[in-house]
């Protein structure tokens, strides 16, 4: 039985990285000015962009828009750290197709960022040896590289990984880290443990939205939910690190703002988060990319009731 409290690691140093909303202006098209100084914030609030993420709509997006976010990411930056979702759109019964793949971190490198490889259904149709071999793959083209666990109800070519191929991303040298995505505390935990185990210096990336505590226990992080308040991430963060109680409060009120952006159906996370980057003023609108369901716009006011709380921020009137 895993025993989480003896997991937890008091004054610990969060790395924290953020999935960057995409944002539209009242035209559908992109708003590439609020989208540049959200990267700009998130990096200097201490966080790492993640561009082209699930919250970028990288699934919606095609080959020469997703090369638009990264050359306005890089240009941001400067030469900054930053990472990015290597999507590729494959079909049911589509075998292991390392080419795409490597056009997509190919492409990443191109612009200095670190990829994040998403699942597809040629890579997680595979028996756990070729799972496990297609990341040696990667591993041989891309000198540093993130995992990515993605549970069914994300995606459906999503998979959590038994143990054993867990175990061996962890054998893989230019593997430094996995997002998981599972929204289980207990398979995060033992993650956790066999990465204390085996290679202490490999991240294990919460993706809980659902439970952003897990930094607590030795988790890291890529979410989502940060990129309502990167700022407040970073405070939080700080907290931990210094030893400081109100660590939880602020916390707290961070998992209420998750749980209520997270509900079903979850994509509409992406709307939750343009409602309330526009009330903050730091987007034009709350509109997003037109396949993405949307929230009501009473969500609005509860959203607006959280901002008021947050130890950081204003709210726009």
């Amino acid at each position: 039985m895993i025993s989480a409290e003896a997991l937890i690691r008091p004054r610990r140093k969060i790395t924290g990285m953020s999935a960057i909303l995409l944002p539209f202006d009242a035209d559908g098209a992109v708003d590439w000015e609020g989208f540049r100084a959200h990267v700009q914030r998130t990096a200097s609030a201490g966080l790492t962009p993640a561009v082209n993420m699930d919250t970028g709509y990288v699934n919606l997006l095609d080959p020469a828009l997703k090369r638009e976010v990264l050359t306005h990411t890089a240009d941001v930056l400067r030469g900054g750290q930053f990472v990015a979702g290597a999507f590729i759109g494959d079909q049911p019964g589509d075998a292991w197709n390392l080419a795409a793949y490597r056009r997509e971190f190919d492409a990443i490198h191109e612009f200095g960022g670190i990829p994040v490889i998403f699942q597809s259904y040629g890579l997680t149709a595979q028996e756990n040896a070729r799972i496990i071999a297609s990341y040696a793959e990667i591993g041989r083209h891309a000198p540093q590289f993130i995992g990515f666990e993605l549970g069914t109800m994300f995606a459906p070519f999503g998979k959590i990984y038994d143990l054993d191929v867990y175990d061996g991303l962890l054998q893989i040298p230019q593997c430094i880290g996995a997002k998981h995505s599972s929204l289980s505390r207990v398979l995060e935990w033992e993650r956790l443990q066999m990465r204390d185990r085996v290679r202490p210096d490999f991240k294990v990336f919460t993706g809980n939205d659902l439970a952003i505590d897990m930094v607590m226990y030795g988790s890291d992080y890529l979410l989502g939910l940060s990129t309502f308040a990167p700022d407040a991430f970073a405070r939080r963060d700080a907290l931990w690190l210094a030893g400081d109680p109100t660590f939880y409060e602020l916390n707290d009120l961070l998992q209420y703002l998750g749980f209520l952006a997270f509900r079903a159906p979850v994509p509409a996370y992406k709307h939750s988060a343009a409602q309330f980057l526009n009330l903050r003023g730091w987007i034009k609108t709350d509109r997003t990319h037109p396949r993405s369901p949307t929230r009501p716009d009473s969500d609005r006011e509860i959203l607006r009731n959280i901002l008021e709380r947050l130890p950081v921020g204003e709210v726009i009137r």
